[in-house]
């Protein structure tokens, strides 16, 4: 699909020094042999400083010679976002509002599970698929994040929390698969071992559901996860509070799906916000569980959090429990997720490019 398709954009032009979060392994090793000629491990050094040692600053780079240091400043810059507002939840939960080079904003967010951490990341400032019941799409459309800029909040996140975050999930501002290069070319950085060097496993992608955007990912051989923001059995339904589905119905969606799943043989996760007298009865539950007799699916069943300007309300626990209950009696793996990050509106479909004063 063409971008302007459903009218994306991208990151305005790149200033006159490159940025080195937008550079690929193989771009350091040309940039190390054409134009610093230097040996390529060079280029090892160089990503190992960055995305191993944090560290952000050529002139800290103590392996590398005097002269190299005074040079590499001239050429690139390390260019991280500037950290606008942080917040912290009861749980431990932080999120992030990074403001751009160009002055637009994009939230993000940490997990703290105890024993590791999970980066959630935005792909777009805002989002173009405006789904009623979430407040990035309220906030309107205004472009794709280039991969440095992704790779670069997450650098940022790692360093303001002072460890290492193994788990990235690209489930904050707008739609991953509406920004397919950047997005993908981010990931690979995080994937690859001489960079940040992430665990296939570690790593997941959602998507509202772009057809084109799920077969080509089956096609990267990347084998990261795949989750689909369903919140709707049927189209209908899912026409009414998801406008995308009109464009790319439940079918196409789904026979991408199927065809991504034979490809890479991961199981696929389904998110589901559950929308008080919406999507939240019984024969809702029923109709969900007849789409995933071709797939493998894990459901994660989301109350809504509430977002300001919608006319959608939370279920309560009677209503969400016999819904879980009906999945499970048909043999569909689910759970409510828990819940992070509520209190500072850093829960789900709860990010918006909040400016400040």
């Amino acid at each position: 699909m063409e971008n302007n398709e459903l009218n994306v954009t991208n990151a305005p032009e790149a200033a006159a020094k490159r940025n080195a979060f937008e550079m690929t392994l193989a771009d350091w090793e040309r940039f190390a042999q054409e134009e610093l000629n230097m040996p390529r491990y060079t280029a090892d050094q160089l990503c190992q400083w960055i995305y191993k040692k944090k560290v952000f600053s050529f002139g800290a780079m103590t392996n590398l010679s005097k002269a190299l240091r005074e040079r590499l400043p001239e050429l690139l810059e390390i260019r991280l976002p500037k950290l606008a507002k942080r917040q912290v939840a009861a749980d431990g939960t932080r999120k992030y509002l990074w403001r751009l080079d160009d002055g637009e904003y994009v939230e993000s967010v940490l997990m703290d599970h105890g024993n590791h951490y999970t980066a959630c990341l935005s792909s777009q400032v805002g989002c173009p698929l405006r789904c009623e019941f979430c407040a990035t799409g309220q906030q309107g459309f205004k472009r794709n994040l280039s991969a440095g800029e992704i790779v670069s909040h997450f650098a940022a996140m790692e360093s303001d929390v002072g460890h290492d975050i193994n788990n990235v999930v690209f489930m904050g501002m707008g739609e991953p698969l509406l920004n397919y290069e950047n997005v993908v070319k981010a990931v690979r950085i995080f994937l690859e071992p001489k960079m940040r060097g992430l665990s296939v496993r570690h790593v997941t992608i959602s998507t509202s559901g772009i057809p084109e955007g799920i077969r080509r990912l089956a096609d990267e051989g990347l084998d990261i996860y795949l989750c689909l923001s369903l919140h709707a059995p049927n189209n209908e339904l899912r026409s009414r509070i998801m406008p995308v589905n009109e464009r790319f119905p439940l079918g196409a969606v789904f026979s991408a799906l199927e065809y991504w799943q034979k490809k890479t043989d991961v199981r696929l996760t389904i998110e589901y916000v559950m929308l008080k007298n919406v999507n939240d009865t019984p024969d809702c539950a029923y109709e969900l569980a007849t789409l995933f007799s071709n797939l493998q699916v894990y459901v994660n069943l989301i109350p809504y959090n509430p977002v300001a300007g919608t006319q959608f309300a939370r279920p309560s626990a009677s209503r969400i429990a016999p819904f879980m209950k009906i999945l499970r009696e048909l043999n569909v793996e689910c759970e409510v997720r828990k819940e992070h990050g509520a209190d500072i509106d850093a829960a789900c479909g709860q990010l918006r490019g909040k400016t400040v004063s």
